[in-house]
């Protein structure tokens, strides 16, 4: 997805704004330089230095969460929020920032319950967070997500990620045809392969398309990096609405390895291979 704000990285490639956040403490505010510089290590350090000079300061929990969010430590992450929101209840940020790590631990209902706090708050936001449509859609509630990713539609008419997001919440709850008759019409997304990952759940094209989509013309090595995970994301998704859990596997594992990249969608790819995994060895027993 396209418009994840302004910023404080929720790994090292993207940022959640922590506008409403203002952090004073000289230990937390280094940390947070220090993230900037993509030093998750002396970020690290200095948030630990943060908390212990400042035990019940609730703004260098939060920091520290941060840091371990982005250095992939999603059960520590969310002990920082939890001692965070002990300290103080009323940091409603912390809710959003431990939804993701919640996410990423496979909690999906506690994903979706810490946005929802969050979006109390501040319910402005409530269209654009395209977060807690793939944890609703995680969670099973099919029908909440295909809701959330229409309310998208106010905030960009031309992200094929939301579309093929609300299709799979539509396809689950009511089956392929009529999902693809509802599908989300689009203008142009200027990203590759995404308009013709949009063909293939639309059913006009095929997953050999989106791959050579993927490689046409001559991409840099790391544009043609990101073209790849977002081919094998989608192709992943693709074949595991279609019940072919190997060719699933297969393509979650590439994009969530050999192509991955440093955004939430990143963690999406992870958190999807895991749960075929678990659904290959359930298999095998």
């Amino acid at each position: 997805m396209r418009h994840i704000a302004a910023l404080v990285c929720v790994s090292f490639g993207a940022f959640i704004a922590v506008a409403h956040c203002e952090v004073s403490d000289d230990y937390a505010l280094q940390a947070l330089a220090a993230l900037r510089e993509r030093d998750a290590n002396k970020a690290l350090e200095l948030a630990e230095k943060a908390v212990t000079a400042h035990p019940m300061d609730a703004e260098c929990w939060f920091v520290r969460g941060v840091v371990l969010s982005a250095l992939q430590k999603p059960a520590k992450a969310v002990s920082d929020f939890d001692k965070a929101l002990l300290s103080d209840p009323k940091m409603v940020e912390v809710y959003d920032r431990r939804g993701n790590e919640e996410f990423k631990l496979g909690r999906f209902t506690e994903s979706v319950a810490d946005f929802d706090r969050y979006l109390e708050a501040r319910p402005d936001e409530r269209p654009g967070h395209w977060r807690r449509g793939i944890s609703l859609y995680y969670a099973g509630k099919y029908d909440e997500g295909r809701k959330q990713f229409a309310g998208y539609e106010k905030v960009d008419t031309n992200d094929v990620e939301n579309a093929v997001w609300h299709f799979l919440c539509a396809a689950r709850a009511d089956g392929m045809e009529k999902a693809r008759a509802s599908m989300l019409k689009i203008g142009k997304d200027s990203r590759v392969p995404l308009m013709k990952v949009y063909d293939l759940f639309h059913g006009d094209a095929k997953p050999e398309d989106v791959l050579a989509a993927a490689r046409a013309g001559d991409p840099s090595k790391e544009e043609l990096n990101s073209r790849l995970f977002y081919a094998h994301l989608y192709l992943g998704l693709y074949f595991d609405m279609m019940g072919d859990k190997k060719q699933a596997l297969e393509h979650m594992t590439l994009a969530a390895h050999k192509h991955t990249i440093s955004e939430y969608m990143g963690d999406v790819t992870r958190v999807h291979e895991r749960l075929l995994l678990k659904d290959k060895a359930a298999k095998a027993k």
